[in-house]
């Protein structure tokens, strides 16, 4: 009975091995696009970044300020411009729905930049599993091999337990760097955003 469930568990692992690489391989492709992303992000966007923002916050607040135009001439990025557009299209809500708007827009564009965080956060995550299953899956005939004295068979299992490793864990880091840079822009525009929110929704309120 013990040995029918080993040669289950044997096929199981067996079975696994082609997916696993497949997806290492899957996680390498999508470290290197997420580095060709944020290198696209930086200079579409991130780079062009200059605005002093106690500047806008004075010219916001001066008496008869175009709320709109300043924004528009703005050196905000594309979706901070959006969300505080929208929040002044509605010259003619309350205060308190305004303010409501407000939080509703920060927690859209939060959950925007969340989504974009979480797909490198998972590969970080799970690249080094699967490079350590890849490296687990192959020892098994490796070590079969070894007590038949087959070095072929042996040394092409140590050989994919190695690149799988290596390919877990550089798929990992790459992916890790991308999202600790994101995480730090991404924090400041989320509070530059709230600042001019809050901003905007007082000068609307006067």
């Amino acid at each position: 009975m013990t040995s029918v469930f080993h040669k289950i568990l044997r096929a199981v692992a067996g079975a696994m091995e082609i997916p696993d690489v497949v997806f290492l391989v899957l996680a390498l492709g999508f470290a290197v696009f997420s580095v060709g992303w944020l290198i696209c992000e930086y200079f579409t966007e991130h780079r062009h970044m200059r605005e002093d923002l106690p500047r806008l916050l004075d010219a916001l607040r001066e008496q008869g300020a175009d709320t709109a135009a300043l924004i528009r001439k703005s050196q905000l990025n594309r979706r901070q411009k959006a969300a505080l557009l929208e929040l002044t299209e509605h010259p003619d809500f309350s205060s308190g729905l305004r303010e409501s708007l407000a939080a509703n827009l920060l927690e859209r564009e939060q959950s925007h930049y969340d989504h974009i965080l979480k797909c490198t956060e998972l590969v970080s995550k799970l690249a080094p599993m699967l490079g350590l299953l890849g490296t687990l899956i192959p020892l098994g005939p490796g070590i079969i091999a070894l007590g038949q004295g087959d070095t072929q068979t042996l040394s092409t299992s140590l050989l994919t337990a190695f690149d799988t490793t290596i390919a877990g864990l550089c798929a990992a880091a790459v992916c890790l760097v991308v999202t600790t840079l994101r995480k730090r822009w991404y924090g400041g525009y989320m509070a530059d955003l709230e600042t001019l929110m809050d901003c905007v929704c007082e000068e609307e309120t006067a």
